[in-house]
């Protein structure tokens, strides 16, 4: 039978033997295959790009960003896990993007590896001095198959900016668009069935190279890669319960709050495991000058709703600027709500009448409670007025249930 794959722009159309037991490897190497098993074809052809929902489909040059450095199996089985029973926890699955640099340079053609460990020196960039970075998206499969991505591009801006902050090569934003699409099309089968879940892609960028002093490392490596998840909070889609730390702080004027770097959260796991010992969901953090101000939760931004008028903290420096913050705000006002970026005091809080948080992982989840200096405020057992709104919304838009009139899902078939 023929199959198909396309990865990094690339088709891969091939013959599979159907005697050969489809879990057994086909070594593939970049335009080229030899095989004494069955015959097997392997053509490079010019593909349609792969676009956003509804963009134009013209023709663009091949651009092969991903090669196969082992072995793949095309397959349309999915995984053998219970779907039903999805955590927010990392499960291996098949494949993983793996592309270098050195420092100064830029980054070429990615390959994909097998998943595993990597191999580190003990005096890497990434482990001496923290020159690292991540991101976080998701990928969910709809009723027809078809697997959708949401507004990749602005994760690769994200990390260029981090990674100019940290002093690091990035890829460019094609480059880390086209790296997703392969890793994703690789490891199909973990993208969860409509509605168990979805497919958590996890971009890496650090200095791998070795270095002693302070400075930045020599060589850097993008990889990716991939983990069936179901939902962040325990409590799933139920209301979160948080504490209001006024002690500690996630980040600092001029700091590196603003990016999406390994260190802003090492910093918040000591806050966070006090207040999960203490029954808490997690933590939100007030600004370290006034400790006032809202600044977010460990790992998502907030929202606070009053008389229908929606407020979320200032992107100034020490919050990170969240790509679902940023679509709330969007699709809250395509809905004709009022949206306030500002600073939001903590009585604005202790006065609102819903609040809820956003990110990658969360997409969006109600606050049950805040607990401020020993005084507890209820919000309701529930996603209030608002908040389930701009919820469904934003959901059915990520799972391909309505129409993408924001142009913002990518789709691979």
């Amino acid at each position: 039978m023929e199959s198909s794959a396309v990865l990094g722009g690339l088709q891969l159309n091939y013959l599979l033997c159907p005697s050969r037991n489809p879990s057994s490897s086909l070594p593939i190497r970049p335009f080229s295959f030899t095989s004494h098993s069955c015959p097997l074809s392997l053509k490079l052809q010019k593909q349609l790009p792969l676009t956003s929902h509804g963009a134009s489909a013209a023709s663009s040059p091949i651009r092969p960003y991903a090669t196969l450095s082992d072995t793949f199996v095309e397959t349309s089985e999915l995984a053998g896990i219970e779907w039903d029973n999805l955590g927010f926890a990392f499960l291996p699955t098949d494949y993983m993007y793996v592309m270098k640099c050195a420092q100064g340079g830029s980054f070429s053609k990615g390959e994909l590896q097998r998943f595993g460990n990597i191999e580190l020196s003990p005096s890497a960039g990434v482990l001496n001095y923290g020159q690292g970075l991540f991101e976080g998206l998701k990928a969910y499969r709809k009723e027809d198959g078809t697997i959708l991505l949401f507004r990749p591009e602005e994760n690769a801006l994200r990390m260029r900016l981090g990674a100019e902050r940290m002093c690091m090569p990035s890829p460019t934003v094609e480059q880390f668009v086209e790296a997703v699409k392969a890793t994703v099309l690789a490891n199909k089968r973990w993208v969860p069935p409509p509605g168990k879940g979805s497919l958590y892609i996890r971009p890496l960028l650090m200095g791998s190279g070795a270095v002693l002093g302070l400075a930045p490392a020599p060589e850097y490596t993008f990889l990716i890669y991939v983990s069936p998840v179901g939902n962040y909070f325990k409590e799933g889609v139920a209301p979160i319960n948080l504490i209001v730390e006024h002690e500690l702080h996630r980040a600092t004027p001029g700091g590196t709050g603003g990016v999406k770097t390994i260190g802003n959260y090492a910093a918040v796991l000591k806050a966070q495991s006090a207040a999960k010992a203490k029954g808490y969901s997690d933590v939100l953090y007030l600004d370290c000058v006034h400790k006032r101000y809202l600044e977010e939760v460990s790992s998502c931004n907030i929202f606070v709703v009053k008389d229908n008028v929606i407020s979320t903290p200032a992107i100034k420096g020490t919050i990170l600027p969240g790509i679902t913050r940023k679509s709330i705000i969007d699709v809250a006002r395509s809905e004709g709500l009022q949206v306030e970026e500002r600073q939001v005091a903590v009585e604005d809080l202790l006065d609102a009448d819903e609040v809820f948080c956003t990110g990658t992982a969360v997409v969006v989840s109600p606050v049950g409670s805040i607990t401020y200096l020993g005084k507890r405020v209820c919000y309701g057992d529930g996603f209030g007025v608002v908040s389930e709104k701009l919820y469904s919304v934003l959901t059915r838009l990520q799972m391909g249930l309505s129409e993408d009139k924001m142009d913002w899902t990518v789709e691979l078939r």
